[in-house]
């Protein structure tokens, strides 16, 4: 993975390997399948899943493992 400006999660996922792709890719449905009006958007150069606009959820790859990165609820 270069380090860049990501434009959109799809430009951020090509970056990685066919493989690593399947993963992420396998994550981001799982993500929308299960939070029902989700979006996403890239934050921090990550993809970042949203609800009514705001974060609720990163998720990122690097060169051994997926990352999650839950944003817990703000009062």
């Amino acid at each position: 993975m270069a380090s860049t400006d990501y434009q959109s999660v799809d430009e951020y996922i090509a970056t990685f390997p066919a493989e690593v792709q399947e993963i992420l890719e396998q994550v981001r449905r799982t993500i929308h399948g299960v939070v029902s009006g989700a979006g996403e958007k890239i934050s921090y150069q990550i993809p970042a899943i949203t609800l009514d606009g705001k974060s609720l959820l990163y998720f990122s790859g690097w060169k051994k493992h997926i990352s999650l990165y839950p944003i817990p609820p703000v009062s």
